[in-house]
C-alpha cells in the first residue's frame, strides 16, 4: 500500500498552485492514501473476461426522429394572448414614422 507523506502532499500542491496549511498537509495526506488504496482494490478484480467499453452507452445506436417543419396548428391559442391581433398577426404600434 502506498501512503502519502506531507513533503509529497507539499509538492504536489505547489504543482497545483494550492496553499496548504500544515494542518490541510496532514488531512490531504490521508486522504490521498486512502484513495490510493481505493483504487488498488480495483486491481484485485478479475476482468479477463469483460470486453472494453469505448462509451458508456456501447451497442446503442443514435436515436433519430423524423425532421418535419410545421407550425404547431395552435395559431388560435397564441393569438389569444395577444393585446391586439388581425388577420393571424400580432398588431403592435406604429415606431418609426
Amino acid at each position: 500500500m502506498s501512503t502519502f507523506d506531507k513533503a509529497t502532499v507539499a509538492r504536489m500542491a505547489t504543482l497545483a498552485r494550492l496553499k496548504l496549511d500544515d494542518d490541510e498537509l496532514d488531512h490531504f495526506a490521508g486522504e490521498l492514501s486512502q484513495i490510493l488504496t481505493w483504487v488498488e482494490q480495483l486491481s484485485e478484480l478479475d476482468t479477463d473476461q469483460v470486453e472494453p467499453m469505448t462509451s458508456g452507452v456501447a451497442g446503442e445506436g443514435l436515436r433519430w426522429r423524423a425532421d418535419h417543419v410545421d407550425d404547431g396548428n395552435c395559431q388560435d391559442k397564441v393569438l389569444g394572448n395577444a393585446p391586439e391581433a388581425a388577420q393571424g398577426f400580432y398588431c403592435v404600434p406604429k415606431v418609426v414614422e
